[in-house]
């Protein structure tokens, strides 16, 4: 153990007494962090928070102690960190952390600005702050992923061995945490291009260029929000006066690709030509029955089911669709049987 002085051993004595009051004031800071998060629809990769352990104080207080009036000058006594994927949800959670916390703007530092041209240093936004009804500050650090990751093996490779680093493997070092930089910059581009893309989707879904959009996932869920399949599930409901049970359609993508949709105009079109069928087939099947709840999927499974057999796809395409959307089983067989019985006489049918 380190040898303090008698200023420095009286922090430390205050240290040890406020021990419980800090490891309090940690848990409020983390709950804080969390709930705003939350409230903020904020994802992040981690909320951390820690009080320095009496060992790594003596260290600090052997070091410069004689800088510290008492325990509350030392700023990271409790230090909290909010670990993000994205560089510019920094900003966002730092502008947070301003409403929640008073920030000593003073002591605060953006080390993310800090970088001379030929050096890197870990990027990280060290806010120090105070918590409504607690005497003692601490230390917020907002970092991405990889900043956080860097600084880890930063850490690890450098001062913490202490050994110096020669200049070589220095170099080899900073030319690693510019492409971590690059990658960070990258990310967050490509979010909000991603972001601007699912926009511009949906501009062109809610003003109907169908054609325009390609099919995928993204594209699919902003289709499926316009409500294409809601007036076919409503007459099919009321075929027994049923109650609709939503279930995901995701599913089907894969699905309607097969059927060789390739843009949401494809799926438009499919829905709209065998929208009639469907509705048909969905009175054979549920016409001598009394259930009172149909799926919400139950508009675009017969779709899908009508557009197979409409053009040849027999039984064997049935057994495949049911395969897609319940996972391979036994009991597709017999399932594509009895579809394929229930559509027999139907008009579709004698047409194929």
């Amino acid at each position: 153990m380190e040898a303090l002085d008698f200023h420095c051993q009286l922090i430390l004595e205050e240290y040890r007494e406020a021990l419980p009051a800090l490891e309090r004031m940690k848990e409020q800071v983390t709950a804080t962090l969390r709930e705003a998060l939350e409230r903020n629809g904020l994802i992040v990769t981690a909320v951390e928070a820690r009080v320095k352990t009496e060992e790594s104080l003596i260290g600090k207080l052997a070091l410069k102690g004689a800088k510290y009036a008492s325990l509350s000058d030392i700023t990271d006594i409790v230090g909290a960190r909010v670990v993000t994927f994205y560089t510019d949800d920094v900003d966002r959670i730092a502008s947070m952390a301003e409403s929640l916390f008073e920030i000593d703007w003073q002591n605060s530092v953006d080390k993310r600005r800090l970088h001379q041209l030929d050096s890197f240093g870990y990027n990280s936004l060290h806010y120090i702050c105070r918590l409504p009804g607690y005497d003692m500050r601490f230390e917020l650090q907002l970092r991405t992923t990889l900043q956080h990751a860097w600084a880890a093996i930063n850490h690890d490779t450098g001062y913490k061995t202490g050994v110096e680093i020669p200049r070589e493997y220095m170099r080899r070092m900073n030319r690693l945490a510019g492409l971590l930089e690059m990658a960070d910059d990258e990310f967050s581009r490509i979010r909000l291009e991603i972001t601007d893309y699912r926009r511009r989707v949906q501009t062109l879904v809610q003003n109907g260029k169908l054609d325009d959009v390609m099919l995928d996932g993204d594209t699919f869920r902003s289709y499926l929000q316009i409500g294409p399949l809601d007036r076919l599930n409503k007459r099919i409901a009321a075929i027994n006066q049923a109650e609709i049970q939503e279930a995901p359609l995701i599913r089907f993508l894969r699905v309607l690709k097969a059927l060789k949709c390739t843009t949401l105009g494809d799926v438009d079109r499919l829905i709209h030509r065998y929208e009639e069928d469907a509705y048909r087939l969905a009175r054979h099947q549920l016409g001598n029955t009394d259930l009172d709840i149909v799926s919400s999927a139950i508009g675009l499974q017969n779709i899908c089911i009508v557009c197979i057999l409409s053009t040849g796809g027999g039984k064997i395409g049935l057994e495949r669709l049911f395969d897609v959307l319940n996972g391979r089983n036994s009991q597709n067989t017999a399932l594509a049987e009895m579809t394929y019985q229930q559509a027999l006489n139907l008009s579709f049918m004698q047409n194929s």
